[in-house]
């Protein structure tokens, strides 16, 4: 059953998202791009896998996001020994001191908050990143047969650093197919990175001030997947992901580039991204420009290349310029 929504109350959730991305910017300098995609996908309701170089700002982005939004936030450092009880708890034995019997209670583990950082998530080895499988897709966490409920809303941003390749595991498909977006963080320009260094070498940082409450983010999630598409657009979206699957393209660059084309879950993120990017400009519905902003965060990660464009350094960005100029709309 859809929401009834009234014309003051939307423009009151806009003035929240703007509010939002101001109060963030006070803290992170630059990186417009970074911030925007990181509330896309928060507004969408996904998961984000931030990419970036060390000393970029990615654990203040996600810090930030998390001071201005008044979620619970926790950090769990992935390391090879870190084991998956570590991140969603284990059973302990406690004994009533007044009946002398002995029960196992369940004590929740870092995973149980509203925003979870997974720094450096490749460094753990595939058995603890599995441990964030059933959280990220079904919200809740199973141990001994029993389930249990993780908060709402439940964001989990995971980083990388995409040039240490040593002593890393790299996610599996199944994995990376649950984040929404991959955003890439890149070095700031020369004046961005003068104001950074001045800021950070002063005796106190500024931090990001609360602008939007849980119950309005909720709502806000809620209203953007009621956000309107047209059939034409859908069929565009589904034609682009079903593009990108060798097998079945006639966009050539795919042919002779791609080894792994995108499933069908990369265009359901598609479509909610474009929603929330709509959103985020103001509209109650999306737009070609909407779905050609969020191709690439999208399918960056779920969209794997061949040997030969590994060897002839051919970037995934390049195989879906060549899909968008191929692909047309109704």
């Amino acid at each position: 059953m859809q929401a009834v929504w009234n014309e003051t109350e939307i423009a009151e959730l806009g003035k929240k998202i703007a509010a939002l991305r101001a109060s963030m910017s006070q803290v992170i300098i630059g990186q417009h791009e970074v911030i925007d995609s990181l509330l896309i996908c928060l507004l969408a309701g996904g998961h984000a896998l931030v990419e970036g170089v060390p000393g970029l700002g990615k654990t203040l982005l996600v810090k930030s996001l998390a001071e201005a939004t008044d979620l619970q936030f926790r950090r769990v450092q992935f390391t090879p020994d870190l084991m998956p009880s570590d991140i969603v708890g284990t059973e302990i034995l406690e004994e009533d001191t007044s009946t002398r019997q002995r029960v196992f209670r369940f004590q929740q583990g870092p995973i149980f908050t509203q925003v979870l950082l997974a720094d450096e998530i490749n460094r753990a080895p595939p058995k603890t990143q599995s441990a964030l499988l059933e959280a990220m897709q079904e919200r809740c966490v199973t141990f001994a047969g029993h389930t249990h409920r993780l908060p709402r809303p439940f964001f989990v941003l995971a980083t990388q650093n995409p040039i240490e390749q040593a002593g890393t595991y790299p996610l599996p498909e199944a994995q990376l197919d649950r984040f929404l977006l991959r955003i890439d963080v890149v070095y700031p320009s020369e004046d961005e990175e003068i104001l950074m260094v001045s800021r950070t070498t002063q005796n106190s940082l500024d931090a990001a001030s609360p602008a939007m409450d849980v119950e309005t983010l909720l709502r806000i999630q809620q209203l953007v997947r009621e956000i309107e598409i047209g059939e034409h657009l859908l069929r565009y979206a589904t034609r682009l992901i079903r593009a990108t699957r060798p097998q079945v393209t006639t966009v050539a660059a795919v042919k002779q580039h791609i080894a792994w084309g995108a499933g069908p879950r990369a265009g359901q993120a598609l479509v909610l991204a474009s929603k929330a990017r709509a959103l985020m400009h103001g509209r109650l519905a999306v737009t070609r420009e909407d779905i050609a902003a969020m191709l690439l965060p999208v399918l960056a990660h779920r969209v794997l290349r061949n040997f030969e464009a590994e060897a002839d350094g051919v970037e995934i960005a390049e195989v879906l310029q060549a899909l968008r100029r191929e692909i047309q709309i109704d």
